[in-house]
């Protein structure tokens, strides 16, 4: 079947998501009264495709364990990329709860010494990172009581050589930003396999990251719930089986707000989660849904589904974490307590399943939990997902764009400087400015080249008081 790809040049001299007026941003608003009417545009049905070869997927809609899968001595060798952060720290009951299947050998952090030195005193691993290379005395002092001290080494480097330390079997990829790419592609050079916990490894480095992982055969792990949930789904599924993967989400702060009411919303509406006690960013992100749009990107690069086959539900008990549809029709589902634990387990030790005691993994009952519900999102209540899909069908470094912009208008949003609204006129804008430069097949520095510009360009949005953000 022949595919209907638009040329460089006509990417870049069509609007971004397809308006009529090429330099009409997404929204409109008029002031009216003293504040802000908030109006979705018409933008019609064209659509972006990027006209490179799109990049090989992770798992082309099936997940098969080889038969000549790598084998260790004892338990699993593991490195730790970030950790002292959220992922970091709950792999890291995983390995203590589980000191048979698993073993630290290798821990990066960024600049939490204390917590860093008292799990260098638990895991005794062999090498230690910490990127703020101000801290490494603080850390070596921390450390002066502990009899076999590990090799410290600073800053960015050593980060990248925990991750490609030689005696670690998988690399768990806990480090925010575009700051975690470089690490990772250090550990799938030297054949790591990747528990993926760093989104901006594939919505800014997929077209880069995956040939690299193909070319050194190896296996990128996702540790968020909702791909490890299309994952699990999609164990041992036939070739050609998958037709459709339908991402839940649960709606975030504002799934139950009028759109009308969204002009006047403050930060602490958009910090109140209904399900999840997160960090600010990723709050922020369930309320506006760009988390969802961002996992639509990357899904569609972790399973090889094309965006008219990857759906968004609202599912506001988070029990269902996503799901996929067969050629058949039948959907499978993969069901659990909201618990990161339990995905990044299984990242560990795929393509097997570790006994969890009831005691601190309890056992989902669905008829305690009741009911189940869904309901389709509202594209004018979140414009995110029209801004990630275009972004994901222009591909090149314009996911990375839409990522990188997203973060800087979070940030200015939870500092007060933007309104909630103008989050996504931030992102819209900067996405349709980076058009004229959009690079399909980046290379790493491209890459962590343009996330940059977006974050100065999302910035300079602000501080030029852009009539479009007034």
């Amino acid at each position: 079947m022949a595919l209907n790809l638009l040329s460089p040049a006509e990417i870049k001299s069509s609007p971004f998501l397809g308006s009529s007026n090429p330099g009409s941003p997404l929204f409109s608003l008029s002031k009216t009264q003293g504040s802000f009417n908030f109006k979705r545009k018409d933008y019609g049905t064209s659509r972006v495709h990027c006209s490179a070869q799109p990049p090989p997927s992770a798992w082309p809609g099936r997940a098969v364990p080889e038969t000549n899968l790598r084998t260790w001595e004892g338990p699993k060798p593991l490195s730790i990329v970030g950790s002292t952060g959220s992922i970091g720290t709950q792999t890291l009951d995983i390995v203590a709860e589980n000191p048979d299947k698993f073993r630290v050998v290798a821990l990066a952090a960024g600049s939490n010494v204390t917590l860093l030195a008292d799990q260098v005193k638990t895991f005794k691993p062999q090498l230690v990172a910490v990127r703020n290379e101000s801290l490494v005395d603080e850390l070596k002092e921390a450390l002066a009581d502990v009899k076999d001290k590990p090799e410290i080494i600073p800053g960015e480097q050593g980060v990248i050589e925990v991750a490609r330390h030689p005696d670690a079997v998988s690399v768990v990829t806990g480090i925010v930003g575009c700051a975690g790419l470089k690490p990772t592609v250090a550990a799938i050079e030297a054949g790591k396999d990747i528990a993926l916990a760093n989104k901006e490894t594939l919505i800014a480095g997929g077209p880069f990251v995956l040939p690299l992982a193909h070319k050194h055969k190896v296996k990128i792990l996702p540790a968020d719930s909702e791909h490890s949930a299309i994952f699990q789904c999609i164990q041992g599924l036939p070739e050609g089986a998958l037709r459709r993967i339908i991402l839940t989400a649960s709606g975030g702060a504002f799934r139950d707000w009028p759109v009308d009411k969204l002009k006047e919303v403050k930060v602490a509406d958009a910090l109140k989660h209904p399900n999840w006690n997160m960090g600010k960013k990723i709050t922020v992100d369930s309320a506006t849904l760009f988390n969802k749009g961002l996992e639509v990107i990357e899904a569609h690069y972790l399973f090889g589904a094309e965006y008219d086959n990857i759906e968004i539900v609202i599912h506001p008990q988070s029990i269902i974490h996503s799901m996929v549809e067969t050629q058949d029709s039948s959907v499978l589902a993969q069901l659990g307590w909201p618990d990161m634990r339990l995905p990044i387990l299984y990242t560990m030790s795929w393509p097997d399943r570790v006994y969890c005691s009831e005691v601190t993994w309890p056992r989902l009952d669905l008829c305690k939990l009741g009911s189940l519900t869904f309901k389709m999102p509202d594209n004018v209540k979140y414009p995110s997902m029209d801004l990630a899909y275009a972004a994901g069908r222009a591909g090149g470094t314009m996911t990375g764009v839409l990522s990188a912009a997203n973060e800087k208008a979070v940030e200015m949003f939870i500092d007060e400087k933007i309104s909630y609204l103008d989050i996504f006129k931030v992102v819209e804008l900067t996405c349709d400015k980076h058009r004229e430069e959009l690079v399909e097949t980046p290379s790493l520095e491209e890459i962590i080249h343009y996330d940059l510009w977006a974050r100065d360009y999302a910035a300079s949005l602000q501080l030029s008081k852009s009539p479009a953000l007034m």
